[in-house]
């Protein structure tokens, strides 16, 4: 099986030692190049293609957020996992809609982040439980049943599926072979489900979808 190539970048020597140190002891992770700044975190991205970049929040050069946004537009097979020290979930949603896949704290154990690496490569999506805990508090609707919509209907199989499959990170075109529909399909069955539930954003997506157990699967692979 191919290994998981991913890219670090802190301005934390410490820090980057140990992850550093941590991800070339696991035989299926591949460490292809680091960064101490945001801009060279960029361009070294940019020349290898990793499958993961495990990036700060706080850099010189271009921060986590400026540089989340970058990778996901200008290097979209690059999966963006943040590690930081930050625990207010006001950090959360910015870096989940400029494209990260995930957000682990750096107070976590070494399992969590190989867990989160892992997650990520595969296509899903990694929220510390700690973070994700206080981001759902704010959801729309959170107070209520996390069943049911805005307007009173619920949700059909097939949009509540889109909806999931969204949320862990395929494409649209992805969730259509998967569930043998049409892209076009898929787009109307996110579009109806948003509506419903009143979600504008992809991050609002995830946070719904952690409130239903959705993604806990994928913080266990």
């Amino acid at each position: 099986m191919d290994r998981i190539r991913v890219a670090l970048a802190d301005d934390h020597p410490v820090v980057l030692a140990g992850v550093r140190a941590l991800l070339n002891a696991d035989p299926e992770i591949e460490l292809v190049g680091e960064a101490t700044c945001g801009s060279d975190a960029l361009r070294m991205i940019q020349a290898t293609r990793p499958d993961v970049a495990v990036v700060d929040v706080s850099m010189p050069g271009l921060n986590g957020l400026e540089l989340t946004e970058r990778v996901a537009r200008e290097c979209p097979t690059t999966r963006v996992l943040v590690l930081t020290v930050h625990e207010d979930a006001a950090y959360v949603q910015p870096l989940l809609t400029c494209g990260a896949r995930g957000y682990l704290l750096k107070r976590s154990a070494a399992d969590d982040l190989l867990r989160a690496v892992r997650a990520v490569a595969a296509g899903g999506v990694y929220l510390d439980p700690s973070v994700a805990g206080q981001a759902l508090a704010d959801r729309p609707g959170a107070a209520g049943d996390p069943d049911a919509a805005r307007n009173g209907e619920a949700l059909s199989p097939r949009e509540a599926e889109t909806l999931r499959l969204i949320a862990q990170g395929l494409s649209n075109k992805e969730i259509a072979r998967r569930i043998d529909v049409s892209v076009k399909s898929i787009e109307t069955y996110k579009a109806r489900a948003a509506e419903k539930l009143g979600l504008k954003t992809r991050a609002e997506i995830i946070r719904y979808a952690a409130a239903r157990g959705w993604l806990d699967a994928l913080t266990l692979r």
